[in-house]
């Protein structure tokens, strides 16, 4: 590693040291952010960069793609430990009878962010985090 990618929560200035290359691609830094920061914390409302060209130009785009944000069923074919993060996450933010809510929402006394915001009821338009 020759970097670190800090990110830092804006309500509860809690931060992350990612270790990073310089020559990391956007696909792989998504990937990073999906595993470290979207796993445990949910998908962010807004996104400060600091205009580095290679945030600014794909990474919305990358994220999608490291989402699997695609309108078709995925076939794992033993890579499963791949995409263990969203399974995570999916299970955090699901109802659970006992708690009378989501664990995320037990735990952090809010709703978790989704990845995926529809516009209003029955409008098939997706809108993502504001990048600033």
């Amino acid at each position: 590693h020759d970097a670190i990618w800090v990110i830092v929560d804006r309500l509860t200035k809690s931060a992350y040291f990612l270790p990073i290359r310089e020559d990391f691609k956007m696909e792989r830094l998504a990937r990073l952010y999906l595993n470290e920061i979207f796993a445990r914390n949910g998908m962010p409302v807004s996104i400060i960069s600091d205009l580095d060209s290679r945030f600014t130009s794909r990474f919305w785009q990358s994220m999608q793609e490291a989402l699997g944000t695609r309108a078709r069923i995925m076939d794992f074919r033993g890579s499963w430990d791949v995409h263990l993060p969203l399974v995570e996450f999916s299970y955090n933010n699901s109802f659970h009878s006992s708690l009378r809510c989501a664990s995320f929402e037990a735990l952090y006394r809010r709703k978790c962010h989704s990845p995926i915001l529809w516009a209003e009821v029955g409008e098939g338009k997706l809108i993502g985090p504001e990048i600033v």
